[in-house]
């Protein structure tokens, strides 16, 4: 990913860990069952991994961009709907993270295994265009606003601790960010959750009815300042555990189909798949696929890192980039082993319909070429 110190690679380390002792083996009826993966959530909990990029002074680990990336790669080649719940929970932390005073408590309880959280910006008002919240704040008492939303794909729906979700303004001036708390009266599942892919990150709709909040304790950033927080904080880590999670999952398509090829082959010739030039060539396809994507990664966290002015058009394009790649390499996956991709004991297909996931995920890959398109023509981003 990026030359980690020794203190980083452990931390990666650790991850990978848990992701082969507990992830992997509950994979599996994770996706059929289409359930919360508890299991693994509850192991990165007690590893204090829910702390990852919360500072030291809070309890949390203090780890950075690159190792979060690299965590979050090692997450999804084994269960992608854990590394989508812990990649919205990391998220929802640098919302935390934007008021650190006043949030302090809750990132200690995130810190310790105690908290889990999670975005609710989209709403089906606006769909994919999560940034433009149809909702509104209303004055409910001194100090108090009521907020009614609907939102859409919440994932962890239901089971994380708290949502930090957006509507817009008292004075209909922009948006804003608030801390909503999962027992907080008028919150609800509004909706089931069967999806393609990704099938146990819960991202059911949900329905907030006038939750009443105390503006002073839950307000992220200032009135009419959430795009600051949307977009300033959530979206820069939200694309890069995007581009991990894509990269991860390329990753685990590759990795299935040369494991298939390695251990096959034809009895009546003495010969093996591995024999066969096309499924060769296919392979190393996969395998320049897959590391371009990551070559892109990490130019992306190195950009970032630096605070380089082109970072934020880099940084759009990562989840598009890592997330066609592998779309891209899981269906070539699927057409090298034939037949046997199609069935459960090779992983291929969770992985391919995992993949899916990932593109139509807001920002989608249109709106993201959008984006990069009005950034190279001198356009606002938004107009």
């Amino acid at each position: 990913m990026h030359i980690l110190t020794s203190e980083e690679a452990a931390v990666v380390a650790r991850a990978r860990e848990l992701a082969d002792e507990v992830l992997a083996p509950h994979a599996a009826s994770v996706d059929t069952e289409g359930r919360f993966p508890v299991e693994s959530m509850a192991a990165l909990a007690a590893d204090g991994f829910y702390g990852l990029t919360i500072p030291a002074e809070f309890g949390g680990m203090g780890q950075g961009l690159g190792v979060m990336a690299a965590v979050l790669d090692e997450l999804a080649q084994r269960c992608a709907s854990t590394a989508m719940i812990y990649m919205m929970h990391l998220s929802g932390v640098q919302c935390l993270l934007a008021e650190p005073e006043k949030m302090g408590g809750y990132l200690r309880e995130v810190a310790e295994g105690r908290h889990l959280t999670t975005l609710a910006f989209s709403e089906s008002g606006s769909r994919s265009q999560f940034w433009a919240p149809v909702s509104r704040l209303a004055a409910a008492a001194d100090g108090v606003v009521s907020l009614t939303a609907r939102k859409s794909w919440v994932t962890s729906a239901g089971m994380a601790d708290s949502i930090v979700a957006s509507a817009g303004s008292l004075d209909g001036q922009g948006a804003s960010v608030l801390l909503v708390l999962q027992n907080d009266e008028g919150l609800a599942i509004a909706g089931g959750w069967d999806s393609l892919g990704m099938r146990g990150n819960q991202s059911n709709p949900m329905s907030l009815q006038s939750v009443e909040l105390p503006l002073a304790e839950r307000l992220i950033g200032g009135e009419g300042q959430g795009a600051d927080i949307m977009l300033g904080r959530a979206l820069p880590v939200f694309l890069i555990c995007q581009g991990a999670i894509g990269t991860g999952l390329a990753e685990a398509a590759f990795g299935a189909a040369r494991r298939h090829i390695m251990g096959h082959g034809f009895e009546h010739t003495g010969s093996g798949l591995r024999d066969l030039p096309n499924l060769r060539a296919s392979l190393a396809e996969m395998r320049m696929e897959t590391d371009r994507a990551r070559a892109y990664l990490v130019a992306v966290l190195a950009k970032a890192g630096a605070g380089d002015p082109d970072a934020m058009r880099l940084l759009l394009g990562l989840k598009a980039v890592a997330g066609e790649t592998a779309v891209r390499v899981s269906d070539l996956a699927m057409r090298a082993c034939g037949g046997a991709a199609f069935s459960k004991h090779l992983g291929l297909e969770r992985v391919f319909r995992d993949s899916r996931a990932n593109i139509v995920m807001a920002p989608t890959t249109d709106h993201l070429r959008e984006f990069i398109g009005r950034i190279l023509v001198d356009l606002p981003l938004f107009g």
